[in-house]
């Protein structure tokens, strides 16, 4: 599943336009600890704030994520990028974890194929990317898809 590295994700994240902040603290596993709010600014700083590989699959997760429902709301809320429809509650999430970032799909036993991993929690699956994997972005795109028509989870 190894491929190049996608150019717009490389292209958003050097891009990001956060204003001047002071660096982020880099959290367990490099998860960046940014301040909770609503928009597009937080995950952006979020994003902007990741070093290195996992930070250009964020921002490949966030392009995807946009292109896939045009009319996605986001979040920050504890350390972690969230996207739903109505604000209020959400479909998909994604942090750093020390070896991969994860992606929680939130009605994800729902999804069509089911992401890979498994949860704790019942309805939750989570799909992993690790350094040097690309993301399949055409399964990406019909589990967000997918997910977007399903209840978000309040949080």
């Amino acid at each position: 599943m190894a491929t190049k590295k996608s150019s717009t994700a490389e292209t958003t994240r050097t891009s990001t336009k956060v204003g001047k902040r002071a660096p982020a603290k880099l959290l367990s596993g490099g998860n960046p600890q940014i301040a909770k709010g609503h928009g597009d600014e937080p995950v952006q700083a979020y994003i902007a704030a990741i070093p290195d590989w996992k930070g250009t699959v964020c921002a490949e997760l966030d392009a995807l994520i946009e292109r896939a429902v045009p009319k996605v709301k986001k979040a920050v809320k504890w350390n972690t990028p969230f996207y739903g429809l109505d604000g209020e509650t959400w479909f998909v999430a994604y942090h750093c974890i020390t070896k991969y970032v994860k992606v929680s799909f939130m009605m994800g036993a729902h999804l069509d194929p089911l992401p890979p991993v498994a949860s704790k929690q019942k309805n939750v699956r989570y799909y992993h990317v690790h350094e040097g994997e690309a993301i399949d972005t055409k399964q990406f795109t019909r589990w967000v898809k997918q997910a977007a028509k399903l209840p978000g989870e309040k949080l």
